[in-house]
């Protein structure tokens, strides 16, 4: 199910985005977290993986957490387990606060957080739950 509040026009402008975080994306070819952030790539989005734990995934320079970042974001991608969730959501909060820069969270498939979704809607950014973003990029484009 996604969430209640995903319209197709909330769907469309994210998919508008340039440049994409992904928290949690993978070095390892085969899981979800690796291969839609290497779909979005080829598709000609700048993706920025949040990766402690590798310098480069997707072939682009990783991140340790999503304040490190060093350029402007549009949209943020979660790759992390639900209960992960509340804390990333305060990053994002806050990014979007302090830079101005962050617009949408979407949180892929199997992931949610009703309570970080709506203090993050309350902040003024668009959110999407439990909804894979390649297949919505499949979808609408």
């Amino acid at each position: 199910m996604t969430d209640s509040t995903d319209t197709d026009i909330h769907i469309d402008e994210l998919l508008d985005a340039e440049t994409v975080a992904v928290v949690g994306c993978s070095a390892t070819p085969g899981k979800a977290a690796h291969d839609v952030p290497a779909y979005l790539v080829d598709r000609g989005y700048d993706i920025i993986p949040i990766n402690p734990n590798h310098d480069t995934v997707v072939g682009r320079q990783a991140y340790n957490d999503l304040g490190a970042v060093p350029i402007d974001v549009d949209l943020v991608n979660v790759f992390r387990p639900s209960e992960e969730v509340s804390a990333i959501a305060d990053a994002v909060i806050e990014r979007a606060t302090t830079r101005g820069d962050v617009c949408g969270f979407w949180l892929q498939l199997g992931v949610r957080d009703d309570d970080a979704a709506a203090r993050a809607r309350d902040a003024g950014l668009t959110v999407v739950q439990n909804r894979c973003l390649k297949r919505a990029y499949g979808e609408f484009r």
